[in-house]
C-alpha cells in the first residue's frame, strides 16, 4: 500500500512539473547567435514594451547549401515614415552585406530570404519606446523553395469561411500568424460571424489573439477589435468593402482555435451607431469614437472641474510620460509610460519587468494639447478594446509632485 501511495505521489509531482514547464514562456533577450534549422527571435522582453536606448543584434546561421527565410509574426515599433527612431534592419549575411529592409511601426513585411546561409537582424531603439517590439520566425530552406503556407490569403467570393490551422482535428500550433484579406465589390460591405472560438485566455489578449481592421492594413486607428478567450465576438460589419483579419499565436499555450464565416452585404443595410452623449460611461466602438470626436472638436477647448470632481466618474486614472504621439485625422494616438496607476478600470496595460505602458486616443488632437516627453495626469474612459479615450470633457493636467498626495488620497476613498 505504501509503495502504491509513493507511486501516486511521484506521478502527481511529475504532472505538476510538466505542466509548469509547458506554461513557461520563452524569454527574449537583446540579440544572440542562432545556429539551427529553424527557430524564433524576438525583441528584448517581448511581448512587453522593449527598453529604450538599445542596439540588439541577432546572427542566424543555417546549414550549408540552404538559405535563411525570415517571417515577422508580429511587429510594433515606434512609427515614422523614414524609420529614423526605432527600427529593425535585416541583412543578408553580415551587417556589411545587402540590407533586405528596414522596418518600423506595425507594417509586417513578407518573407525575407538571404542569398547565403547567414542572416543578421539588428534592432535599434532611441530614448523613447513605443510598443511591444517584434517576433520573427526563421527557417532553413533550399534556394527558391516556397515555404509551407498554413493559413490566410485573399478572400473575394461573395461568402466563405476562414479557420485556424489544424481546425477542427486538433489545437492550432504555437508561433503562427495568419492574415485574411477580405475584399468585396465597392458598393458592398462585409459581415463576419464566428461559429466557434477558443483561444488562450488573457484579460488583455496579449498572447494568442485575433485582430480585425477596416481596410487592408494594420492600423490602430481603424482597428475594430482585439479578441481572445472562449467567447465568440459579436457579429462584425465593416465600414467599407475591405477587412483584414489577423490571428497570432505565441510560443506557449494553444487551444482549439476558431472557424468564422463572412458574406457580402449591400451598403444600404448597414446599421449605424448613434454618437454617445458626454455623460456616457464607456465608448463602445471605434465608429462611435469617431462620431463622438467630430462633435466635441467643434467646441471651444477649456478644461473644467478638478481632480476630485473627475476621479470617480473616470474609468481610469494614471500618471505617466507621453513617449509617442501620432496624429491621425482629427485625433492623436499616444503611448504612455505609466508612472503610477490610481484607477485601472478596463484599461489595457502592457508590462515588461517593472515598466508598464498603455495606449490612449486623444479624440481632439489639440484639446487637450499634449507633448511627447512630458508627464501628465490622465483621466478618461475606455473602449471595448481596453484603449484609453480622452475627450475635451475629460481631465488631463501636467503632472507635478504636489498632485501625488491628492491622487493618493482619492485612491483610498470609495466612489
Amino acid at each position: 500500500m505504501r509503495r502504491i501511495m509513493c507511486c501516486v505521489l511521484c506521478l502527481l509531482l511529475l504532472s505538476t512539473w510538466v505542466h509548469a514547464q509547458y506554461q513557461r514562456r520563452p524569454i527574449f533577450t537583446c540579440g544572440g547567435n542562432f545556429s539551427a534549422e529553424s527557430g524564433f527571435i524576438g525583441s528584448e522582453g517581448y511581448p512587453g514594451v522593449y527598453p529604450p536606448n538599445t542596439k540588439c543584434v541577432w546572427k542566424i546561421t543555417v546549414p550549408e547549401g540552404k538559405v535563411v527565410s525570415l517571417s515577422f509574426q508580429f511587429i510594433d515599433l515606434e512609427s515614422d515614415n523614414l524609420c529614423r527612431y526605432d527600427y529593425v534592419d535585416v541583412y543578408s549575411g553580415q551587417v556589411s552585406g545587402q540590407r533586405l529592409g528596414r522596418f518600423c511601426g506595425t507594417f509586417r513585411p513578407g518573407a525575407l530570404v538571404s542569398s547565403g546561409n547567414k542572416m543578421l537582424v539588428q534592432m535599434v531603439s532611441d530614448a523613447n519606446t513605443a510598443g511591444s517590439g517584434f517576433l520573427a520566425a526563421f527557417s532553413a530552406v533550399l534556394p527558391n523553395e516556397q515555404g509551407e503556407r498554413y493559413c490566410g490569403g485573399r478572400l473575394d467570393k461573395p461568402s466563405g469561411s476562414f479557420k485556424t490551422p489544424n481546425w477542427p482535428e486538433k489545437d492550432y500550433p504555437a508561433g503562427v500568424t495568419c492574415s485574411w484579406h477580405i475584399v468585396a465589390p465597392r458598393n458592398q460591405i462585409i459581415e463576419v460571424k464566428f461559429e466557434k472560438f477558443d483561444l488562450e485566455r488573457d484579460n488583455y489578449c496579449r498572447y494568442d489573439h485575433v485582430l480585425i481592421f477596416n481596410g487592408r492594413e494594420i492600423d490602430d486607428a481603424r482597428r475594430i477589435g482585439r479578441f481572445c478567450g472562449d467567447s465568440p465576438p459579436a457579429p462584425i460589419l465593416s465600414d467599407g468593402n475591405q477587412l483584414l483579419i489577423q490571428f497570432l499565436s505565441d510560443l506557449s499555450l494553444t487551444a482549439d482555435g476558431f472557424i468564422g464565416h463572412y458574406k457580402f452585404r449591400p451598403k444600404r443595410f448597414r446599421t449605424t451607431v448613434a454618437p454617445l452623449t458626454i455623460s456616457a460611461p464607456v465608448v463602445t466602438t471605434r465608429a462611435t469614437v469617431l462620431n463622438y470626436s467630430a462633435a466635441l472638436c467643434q467646441q471651444k477647448c477649456k478644461r473644467s472641474g478638478t481632480l476630485e470632481s473627475h476621479y470617480c466618474i473616470s474609468n481610469f486614472v494614471i500618471t505617466g510620460t507621453v513617449i509617442t504621439a501620432v496624429a491621425k485625422g482629427g485625433s492623436a494616438y499616444i503611448t504612455v509610460s505609466i508612472i503610477n496607476m490610481y484607477k485601472e478600470g478596463e484599461l489595457t496595460v502592457q508590462q515588461a519587468g517593472k515598466n508598464m505602458s498603455t495606449k490612449i486616443v486623444i479624440l481632439c488632437k489639440k484639446c487637450p494639447f499634449i507633448r511627447r516627453g512630458l508627464n501628465y495626469i490622465i483621466m478618461g474612459l475606455t473602449d471595448e478594446d481596453g484603449r484609453g479615450i480622452v475627450g475635451p470633457q475629460n481631465f488631463m493636467l501636467a503632472f507635478k509632485a504636489k498632485n501625488q498626495r491628492i491622487l493618493t488620497a482619492l485612491k483610498n476613498q470609495r466612489c
